[in-house]
């Protein structure tokens, strides 16, 4: 049952029962959180301390390398244009007009509502993966400045997943006709994507650095998902 129909329901019961309600959707986000946090704070700590297979290693060492050596002047340009898709500043503006244009074009604030849990709940979840597990970055030449937080998990992949991958959802349920919602979803699909890529070819993470990020990323949009918006498209605020 979605966040819609909860509220129709709290509005009846009153304020007490509403109050419940909101406390335990926030539980069930808050459980959700840690598990992510405490799913990648293990693997983190396999990666980082060598206990995976060793091909994980050799695949992500390889693959940075690779990358290195097919870079381009063009790719140089396509993939910084790329990476700043999902930059702090940029994630933060297209959410405040996504917020206010879901908002103007829907005539309710959920959809809002959910871009906003999605996006920061990542956010948080991402800090506090970084202050626990520690990697370096890869040894190649890097093309951006490497801030101060750990390589694993890709704060910018888990971004791309939260912010784009909720819009997608969105779209898809919202917009007519279906071919449009569709091609407008799969455009939003890619961004991660290639926001991915962006990020191993410039040298700022390894392959599984990308790959925990969207994982993470991944189940704290699906819950999300499920637990803030209606089976169905309502009427309501």
């Amino acid at each position: 049952m979605g966040v819609g129909i909860r509220a129709r329901t709290a509005d009846r019961l009153g304020p007490q029962h509403g109050g419940k309600v909101i406390a335990g959707i926030g539980a069930r986000l808050l459980a959700v959180a840690i598990g992510v946090i405490g799913l990648m704070w293990i693997l983190g700590s396999l990666v980082v301390h060598g206990l995976l297979p060793s091909v994980v290693g050799r695949v992500d060492e390889q693959t940075s390398e690779w990358a290195v050596e097919h870079r381009t002047p063009n790719l140089d340009s396509v993939t910084q244009a790329s990476s700043m898709a999902a930059d702090t500043l940029v994630a933060l503006a297209v959410t405040v007009v996504a917020v206010l244009g879901l908002r103007a074009w829907l005539g309710r604030w959920r959809e809002s509502l959910v871009t906003v849990v999605a996006i920061v709940g990542e956010l948080l979840i991402f800090l506090v993966i970084t202050a626990i597990v520690h990697r370096d970055r890869p040894a190649v030449p890097r093309l951006d400045q490497a801030p101060p937080t750990s390589s694993f998990p890709s704060g910018h992949t888990g971004a791309a997943i939260a912010l784009y991958g909720c819009l997608a959802v969105i779209l898809l349920r919202n917009v007519k006709p279906r071919w449009v919602a569709v091609s407008l979803a799969v455009l939003s699909c890619v961004v991660p994507i290639v926001v991915a890529a962006s990020r191993v070819y410039r040298g700022m993470h390894y392959l599984t650095d990308v790959m925990a990020g969207a994982l993470a990323s991944g189940i704290w949009l699906l819950v999300v998902l499920v637990v803030l918006l209606p089976t169905r498209t309502t009427k309501g605020p």
